[in-house]
């Protein structure tokens, strides 16, 4: 992650520290019913702009000029703020089987990976390759499972979110040293202007109606907003300024774990055993790019 500062890092995990990694991969795991809710009893673009502007509220505090770091700083908020939300909360407005979503989000570890190798001519070995290979091919499998194939358009929403968030993190690297508050105020700014002008074009009466929105509403979009960006990445950063990033990265596995189970749960959608071998197979596939770039990482001195 961009913008977490080096600390001397402490070997071991205390029970402190599995905590905080409980706590990290439950509020992920658990956002994507969040997100769901919200989508469902807001409006997806609406939600969006009320997660950005809470966002933009927690953290706004911290918004400052960064100098040589606009460009990059606002190209990161228009991408991860803005159009990520758009394609990942209609996603969740069109499908059903959000357990599926859940799966196809993984995409973009492996996506992440080959814009790495475009862009900065990253040079990988055949373990991440086929990582990569397996991560799309447990994806595919998906649509020939009956209840997940009628989710193709949420599918092909989350994997359009999975790309933009794979180029986010593309330019994170040019933001390393700047505090990471600071990138989410940025964040949670350009993502309420474009989420908010594009929810008064396509959902002008929900935009209307949000001084009248239940308490309940508001929870999930609050939830989603505190819990997985500050609660979530604050987690994270805590983790980073103590141990490894070799270390800590592989901990982040169980959160599409429990969305997929969490979303089967509470919205008593089936589990059949194809998606569970699709889901198997991405997420072995995405385990091997993240475990292996973290080793790599490790190697070269990469702890930031």
């Amino acid at each position: 992650m961009a913008g977490v500062a080096r600390f001397p890092q402490r070997p071991g995990f205390t029970l402190r520290d599995f905590a905080v990694v409980i706590v990290m991969n439950m509020m992920w795991g658990l956002n994507i019913i969040a997100v769901k809710m919200a989508v469902t009893e807001i409006s997806p673009l609406t939600a969006g702009f009320l997660r950005q502007a809470l966002v933009l509220l927690v953290c706004g505090t911290w918004l400052r000029i960064v100098p040589g770091r606009m460009v990059a700083l606002t190209a990161l908020g228009i991408l991860v703020g803005g159009l990520f939300y758009v394609a990942i909360n209609l996603s969740l407005a069109v499908a059903d089987n959000v357990g599926a979503l859940a799966i196809a989000g993984q995409l973009g570890v492996p996506f992440s990976m080959i814009l790495a190798i475009i862009v900065f001519k990253e040079r990988i070995r055949l373990p991440r390759m086929a990582g990569i290979a397996l991560s799309f091919a447990g994806v595919v499998l998906l649509v020939f499972d009956p209840a997940a194939a009628r989710e193709v358009p949420g599918l092909a929403l989350t994997a359009l979110a999975s790309f933009f968030w794979a180029v986010g993190s593309i330019i994170q690297r040019y933001l390393i040293g700047v505090p990471v508050l600071t990138i989410y105020a940025w964040i949670g700014l350009w993502g309420s202007i474009v989420m908010g002008l594009l929810a008064w074009q396509v959902e002008p009466q929900a935009m209307h109606a949000i001084p009248a929105l239940p308490l309940g509403a508001l929870g999930w979009v609050a939830f989603s907003a505190i819990g997985s960006t500050v609660i979530g990445q604050g987690s994270m950063s805590y983790l980073l300024q103590r141990h490894p990033i070799s270390l800590v990265t592989p901990l982040t596995l169980a959160a599409p774990v429990i969305s997929v189970f969490a979303a089967s749960y509470y919205f008593g959608t089936p589990l059949t055993a194809l998606m569970l071998t699709g889901g198997g197979i991405a997420m072995l596939g995405v385990a091997i790019v993240t475990i292996r770039t973290a080793r790599v990482g490790r190697e070269h001195g990469d702890s930031a």
